[in-house]
């Protein structure tokens, strides 16, 4: 297995990490994927759940797939009446022509994506949509932008570092960002910091060496007069999320 296969197959060991400190989505983002008036969705690389329940609570008919039966057992347990199915974006368990709407929220720059492409126009139905959305700090920010240097910068934010681009039979997609801020406990921080993939790859050297730097940095952060937030058990942290929707030729 390669290091990215690897990587992407790392979170099933964190599904209670994922879930307790990962954000979901804001409801602009929400809104932005669903313009095309969808009715039925698949979530591809759902993991625990994060946008699928948010797409699910807009009164549609969501089916969730995702390659790691540790996550899709985290989404069943939280969300039973959400079909849930193993399967990949390059070989989706559904027939042609099933869905509306095709997002994948934070996910997108594991795949294979010509082979992707393809396999989600299958299942679109003509003029359906596939949306890809990502969250990611907002480095633009000091203590983000240090906190990427000692736990690494997502496999996310570095794919967002180049043009998205969209393959044949997909339009040139429509771009949403929205600026918010999340808050986090300091255990949530750390629990963030373990459901990344940087940290679920290392040996126990590593992650303990990762998890020191954070410690210092959350240290040096609660002494500074510049810290973000006015409480010390709490993490202030500025995030950027995008939508990408293209339609289906």
């Amino acid at each position: 297995m390669s290091e990215r296969d690897a990587r992407a197959m790392s979170f099933g060991a964190a599904t209670g990490e994922y879930e307790r400190a990962r954000p979901g989505y804001p409801d602009e983002i929400v809104d932005a994927v669903l313009a095309g008036g969808p009715s039925d969705v698949l979530d591809l690389g759902a993991g625990t759940g994060k946008l699928t329940r948010a797409l699910a609570a807009r009164g549609l008919r969501v089916s969730a797939v995702d390659p790691d039966p540790a996550m899709l057992a985290a989404l069943a347990e939280r969300s039973p009446d959400i079909p849930v199915a193993e399967g990949t974006a390059e070989s989706i368990p559904f027939p042609d022509a099933s869905f509306d709407l095709v997002t994948v929220a934070q996910a997108w720059h594991w795949v294979d994506a010509p082979r992707a492409f393809a396999e989600v126009a299958r299942v679109l139905r003509p003029g359906g949509a596939l949306a890809l959305v990502w969250n990611e700090r907002d480095e633009r920010d000091e203590w983000n932008r240090r906190f990427g240097e000692i736990a690494e910068r997502s496999g996310a934010e570095v794919y967002l570092d180049a043009p998205v681009e969209f393959a044949v039979p997909f339009a040139d997609p429509v771009t949403t960002w929205v600026d918010w801020t999340r808050e986090l406990s300091l255990e949530q921080l750390l629990d963030l910091v373990r459901s990344r993939s940087a940290w679920l790859v290392r040996d126990a050297d590593g992650r303990a060496e990762m998890e020191r730097g954070i410690g210092e940095l959350l240290d040096e952060r609660v002494e500074s007069r510049d810290a973000v937030s006015s409480a010390v058990d709490r993490w202030v942290m500025p995030m950027r999320t995008v939508a990408f929707v293209a339609r289906r030729d």
